[in-house]
């Protein structure tokens, strides 16, 4: 799955893009972030990515993340529910 950095603006829901963003493979970024990940909402028009995501570092700074969803997450984000759980 592929990420890019953005700068996204709460009171308007106003998404930018970095100019010095890159594309980072998500799993990585929520290793970087040990998983402190949070989906925010749907995207559209965006080029191919689906979902905003909020990354926070151990300061709780923001960082914001857009994201081309596929069934690769559904998963991931499946086993980490029923980890949670304590069902795995």
């Amino acid at each position: 799955m592929k990420s890019v950095q953005v700068d996204y603006d709460k009171e308007s829901k106003t998404i930018t893009s970095k100019n010095d963003a890159k594309t980072e493979d998500w799993v990585s970024v929520c290793q970087k972030f040990n998983d402190d990940v949070e989906r925010i909402m749907d995207v559209e028009n965006q080029e191919d990515y689906t979902g905003l995501y909020l990354c926070c570092d151990d300061d709780n700074q923001p960082f914001y993340y857009l994201v081309k969803e596929d069934k690769d997450l559904f998963k991931i984000r499946r086993r980490h529910f029923m980890d949670n759980l304590g069902l795995t």
